[in-house]
């Protein structure tokens, strides 16, 4: 048997699997999915006027608890990533979400190096490339691809290692735990906006954090100072027909 052939066979016993299950069950089934929190978290991203300029959209479970992604293999972190996608740019309403403005949202290797698709909304996505993605040439090749199709890049947790400095020419965002300022300083903001990024200054939870930052040329701020993440439900907002 071929592996054609096999392909096929499987696809007939998944239809046949499909035909033998009562429409009493799949109505149930569609109803209970039908009812089921589709969830993301949402933080601002703050002027130094205080206007909201952004959101940071991330993945929350049904029962909010994602203390294990710390943990998580790729495979999960693209699954997460998916599920904020598709719940806000994949449903109607997205404005709901945006109000307008862009939406960072954290992508693993695979949406980088065109394995699985990013939203075609280059005026609202900012794609943050995740901590653990090893930048090698595909990477490159993948950002400076999105770039070119008006996608903007932001590089988290800035701490000048080898594997981020790298991306700092394609980089037009650029956040930098503010928690960790007091053992780098300027020479790290420094390097940061060397290639003119915009600085944000991540887990502002003090207001003598948010003075630091200023006075070091920050000019965008993200932190539970300003504003807690709250938890979006979009299982209310049909899904985008395409």
């Amino acid at each position: 048997m071929t592996p054609d052939d096999a392909d096929g066979r499987f696809a007939e016993l998944a239809a046949a699997v499909e035909d033998a299950i009562p429409l009493a069950l799949r109505q149930e089934w569609s109803q209970r999915i039908a009812r089921e929190p589709v969830l993301v978290a949402r933080q601002g991203i703050f002027s130094e006027h205080g206007r909201p300029f952004a959101y940071q959209l991330s993945f929350r479970s049904p029962d909010q608890h994602t203390a294990t992604a710390t943990t998580w293999n790729a495979h999960q972190h693209e699954r997460a990533t998916a599920h904020v996608l598709g719940a806000t740019f994949g449903r109607v309403d997205l404005e709901h979400v945006a109000h307008g403005r862009l939406l960072f949202v954290r992508c693993p290797r695979a949406y980088l190096v065109g394995e699985l698709p990013v939203p075609s909304r280059p005026d609202r996505l900012v794609i943050e490339i995740n901590d653990g993605v090893t930048i090698d040439p595909a990477v490159i090749a993948g950002v400076r691809r999105l770039r070119e199709q008006g996608f903007r890049i932001a590089v988290p947790s800035f701490v000048s290692n080898p594997n981020q400095r790298r991306l700092l020419p394609h980089a037009d965002f650029v956040k930098i735990d503010v928690r960790d300022l007091d053992v780098e300083g300027p020479p790290v903001v420094h390097l940061a906006r060397s290639y003119g990024a915009l600085l944000v200054a991540e887990f502002v939870e003090s207001a003598d954090t948010l003075r630091h930052a200023r006075d070091l040329g920050f000019t965008l701020f993200q932190g539970n100072l300003l504003e807690r993440a709250g938890i979006l439900d979009r299982a209310g907002a049909p899904r985008v027909n395409h």
